[in-house]
């Protein structure tokens, strides 16, 4: 079964070597925590030209990839290290496809994209190289539109719905971050499902150049 291991809430804090805030530094929390579609009250989204927004209200990581990371890296790694708003525990992160519903409690939750990593979260990790590090490992997490929005906490069970049509895994999206060639066939099984509107805009854009 699939559980709620940690809501994670972010505050605005400095950057490392830089002047500009960050809410990347995220710290589980306790209680009842209120989601609208503009994600979780109380989070900081400093950056809203590259975070927030309705296609990606909500991050979530999954304890298998963390599991992951901590053998790699050598440490044990926190719930919200990597920025996430939810962790969550029984389910195989690089599976995850766009258009599957998690549902928590009253909460449904509809994936819409991979995590594209920055420099902000390399330096947030201490390592400038994180960025191709974190790209190469191809464990995103998944960013979230809300459809019901409501209240939960942690430790509730959480229900996966998956998307009944095309499978485009978090995974296959994010190996594609930089090619300057994308396979016409897959951006029209793409286009199926409820993808990022910026990477449907980017994709509708692309099959236009080439028809």
């Amino acid at each position: 079964m699939a559980i709620l291991l940690s809501i994670n809430i972010g505050q605005p804090r400095p950057i490392p070597g830089k002047s500009a805030q960050t809410g990347i530094y995220k710290l589980p929390i306790d209680g009842d925590v209120t989601i609208t579609r503009e994600g979780l009250e109380g989070d900081a989204i400093l950056d809203r030209r590259h975070h927030g927004g309705k296609d990606q209200a909500v991050y979530l990581y999954f304890k298998d990839d963390y599991d992951w990371w901590s053998k790699e890296l050598g440490t044990e790694l926190e719930p919200g290290t990597f920025g996430d708003n939810l962790t969550i525990g029984g389910v195989e992160g690089r599976s995850v496809a766009i258009g599957d519903h998690f549902i928590i409690d009253e909460v449904v939750l509809e994936v819409t994209s991979h995590r594209t990593p920055c420099m902000v979260f390399a330096a947030r990790m201490g390592d400038p190289g994180f960025v191709k590090r974190f790209h190469k490992a191809g464990r995103p997490g998944a960013y979230c539109r809300v459809l019901k929005p409501g209240a939960f906490h942690a430790g509730e069970p959480v229900r996966l719905e998956p998307f009944a049509g095309e499978r485009i895994t978090v995974a296959e999206l994010m190996a594609l971050d930089g090619v300057r060639e994308i396979d016409a066939d897959f951006m029209q099984r793409a286009l199926t499902t409820p993808l990022h509107y910026k990477t449907r805009e980017d994709y509708q854009d692309r099959l236009a150049r080439l028809f």
